[in-house]
This record gives C-alpha cells, structure tokens and sequence, in this order.
C-alpha cells in the first residue's frame, strides 16, 4: 500500500507544481488570478492502516486585488475593489462572460470590446446619466455614436466692425458715381479696403468660406462705404450693401439686416438663404476692428473624445461641443467567486457554484469603482511563488524517496532465503 500512498503524494505534487508554473507562466497577464491547490487526506476504513495517502480536492482560484500598471488611454480600465466588467460574444447577445481585464477598444463600427472582441456591455442611461434600467437583461453592447446631432444650415450671420474714418478710396480705382461705377475684383487687393472671413455651413453641414470685402466709396458727409459678401465663389444678391455714416459716425443705413436672395456655391448640397445683420458697425478713428463675427449654422459633431469615470458612465465629446452620455459600464460581482468557471484570457463564466451574477453599477452593492487610463496586473507575487515551487519540488522528491525505500524493503524481503 505505501507504493500507491507515495503515488498520490507524487500527483499531488505534480498538480502543485503545474499550478504554480501556471501562475509563474501568467505574471504578465492583465486580469490574470493566480490558484492554490488543496490536498486533503484519503483515509482508511481501518483503525491498523494510517490513510491512504492524498487527493486533490480543489484548484482554488484567489480573487485578491492585483497591482495598477497606468497607462495614457482612456479605454484602459482598471477595478479597484471587487466586481467584473461584463462582456457577450456575439453582437446579438451570444455567451455571457466577466472580465477583470479592462484593455478596451472600439472596433470599426464603434462598438466597445475587449482584448478577444467581446462586447462589453452596459446599462441604459437618460440624457444626464442617470440608470434607467437595472440587470443582465437590461445590459446591452456599448456604441461609441461617430457623430452628434442634425446639421444646420445658416441662416444669419451677426457682424460688427468698425471702419477707419481716414480710409482711402482705392487709389487705382476712379472715383464712385452712378454713371462711373468704380472697379472691383475680390482678387485684388487694392480694389477693397478689408475684408472680414467666416465659415457658413449648408443643410447637410458642407462648410463654406463667406466673406464680406468693405470698399470705401466716398470720404464726404455722408461717408459712404460698399459691403460685397461672396459665399465660397459666388457673390450674393442684390448687393453691394450701401452703407452710410453721419459725421459722428454712425450707421444710417441699411438699419435693418439684409436678407439676400438664395445661393448656392460650389461644394454645397442646397442653397443658402442668408440675412446679414452689421449689427453696431461704426465708423470712427483709428484702425480697422473687427468685433463680432457670429454665424448659427453648424455641422454634425463628430468625435473628439471618450471618457469613462470612476461609477462606470461612458460619454463621449464631440467636434461641436455637445457631450453625450453613451451608457453606464454594467458590473457583476458574485456570491462565491471562487466558484466561477474559468474561460481563459482572464474571463470566467457562472456556475451552480459561483451563484448568479448580481449585476449593478460601479461604487454601488459592493462593486469597486473603475479607474481609467490604468490595467489591473496579475496577482502574482514571484517572490511566494518560487518559494511554493521549491515546497512542491520536495513534496515530490520526499515521494518518490519514499517509494524508492519501499522497494527496497520490498526487495529486501524477496531476497531473504528460508
């Protein structure tokens, strides 16, 4: 019997030390969870007889809290406390898995996945981020939206400048009168005094270059200046926009914004319908300034940024300003999560063991927060594992020592002559 007592010890030791060699093999894992075998005694239904040696009762899985590796993404997410995060196989809902390894990406249609291209998944939010349904079956893929909101097409642009008093007519130009109008070439810049540029968008969000060019026309009481507005290459109509000044200064006419009549530039989808408001413009002393350039028009937003904060909400920033709440990172924690089954690529799955998943958010039901632009590191400590490595490697020299004196006794006793 002592040869099959020291066997199960040598396969016990064996166990051990595939255990630990798995640990050792796994220290650069993100998310990896290290495992301790446990032995117990195979004892005899006889008082004479010590035991039968040793079985393998479990690999227990140890859910202790691993190191944080910071990096600079975003989408590199760590979970400081207990809890997965949550991810299926199948863009239509496929196997359920929990992760502690948090190294995302979005792939080509946006979705957010892990390092094996699992969904992650997260719970419905309203606009403020606030949880608007609770569960797995509530949980859903998480899409990065590539754009915000509808385009808008502008139709008013605010501006204000103010004119030199002491500006020139164009020195290469005539003198302005009905019967002898004065040249004018956008082109050139000695047939305008200043000109001003802003960007007008279309009704499908095509971005297109307006200027107004100023011309002085006439330096007497009233003083008299031209506005010719060009959308992309074409000039808009009726113009120009006669503008006149008392001897103070300020603005007679037009009083009231200018409505043109549509255009449509080259690169737009549909004309533009633009009314000009020279709100405050002025004439005085001193140097051409601009004060206000405004225009209500935009185009969709797209995509600038993503962060996830510490309760798990996703919200992306876009080009235009807005920020959107995508959704809140779903999270699961167990009742025994020693009892998960393992998948690989540090991923696990739920048994009859491990108890359902109670599924929640971040900071909530005893789920630890997230920590973004960092990974959680195997909880592997070398320094322990070597030391179990030797402990198994004795284990398994006492054993086979202990078989190699069996057989001597048992060889002693085949040579014993009668």
């Amino acid at each position: 019997m002592s040869f099959y007592t020291s066997l199960s010890g040598l396969k016990g030791a064996q166990t051990d030390l595939g255990t630990v060699a798995n640990n050792i093999a796994n220290v650069g894992s993100y998310g990896f969870k290290k495992s301790r075998t446990e032995f117990g005694d195979i004892i005899s239904s006889s008082r004479t007889t010590p035991g039968n040696g040793t079985r393998l009762k479990a690999i227990e899985q140890q859910f202790s809290q691993g190191g944080f590796e910071a990096t600079s993404r975003e989408l590199d997410l760590a979970i400081a406390g207990s809890g997965f995060f949550i991810t299926r196989d199948e863009l239509t809902g496929g196997n359920t898995a929990f992760t502690r390894n948090g190294k995302f990406k979005t792939d080509a249609s946006g979705y957010l996945v892990d390092s094996n291209g699992g969904f992650v998944q997260g719970l419905p939010v309203d606009p403020e981020g606030n949880v608007t349904a609770t569960g797995l079956a509530a949980a859903t893929n998480i899409q990065i939206p590539q754009t915000s909101g509808e385009p808008k097409a502008t139709s008013r642009i605010d501006l204000t400048v103010s004119l030199p008093a002491n500006a020139d007519i164009p020195a290469d130009r005539p003198v302005y009168s009905a019967a002898n109008p004065y040249a004018f070439d956008r082109l050139d810049p000695n047939s305008y005094n200043h000109s001003t540029q802003t960007t007008v968008y279309d009704s499908a969000g095509n971005s297109v270059a307006a200027t107004v060019y100023y011309i002085r026309t006439g330096n007497g009481t009233p003083s008299t200046w031209d506005a010719r507005m060009f959308v992309g290459s074409e000039e808009v109509t009726p113009g120009p926009v006669a503008l006149e000044f008392d001897a103070a200064g300020n603005r007679t006419s037009p009083a009231a914004p200018v409505v043109f009549d549509p255009v449509y530039p080259a690169g737009a989808s549909a004309p533009l319908t633009i009314a000009l408001d020279l709100g405050t413009t002025n004439q005085a002393a001193g140097p051409f300034t601009q004060r206000i350039l405004e225009q209500d028009g935009f185009a969709a937003g797209t995509l600038n940024d993503v962060t996830i904060s510490q309760d798990g909400l996703v919200t992306a920033t876009f080009s235009n300003g807005e920020t959107k709440a995508v959704g809140k990172l779903a999270m699961a924690n167990f009742v025994n999560p020693e009892g998960l089954k393992q998948l690989g690529d540090a991923r696990w799955s739920v048994t009859g063991d491990s108890g359902a998943a109670v599924v929640g958010t971040a900071g909530d039901d005893g789920i630890g927060r997230i920590q973004s632009g960092a990974l959680e590191r195997a909880n592997v400590d070398i320094t322990e594992e070597l030391v179990a490595l030797i402990s198994a490697q004795r284990n398994f020299q006492a054993n086979a020592k202990a078989i190699e004196t069996g057989n001597q006794m048992t060889q002693a006793i085949m040579n014993l002559r009668s």
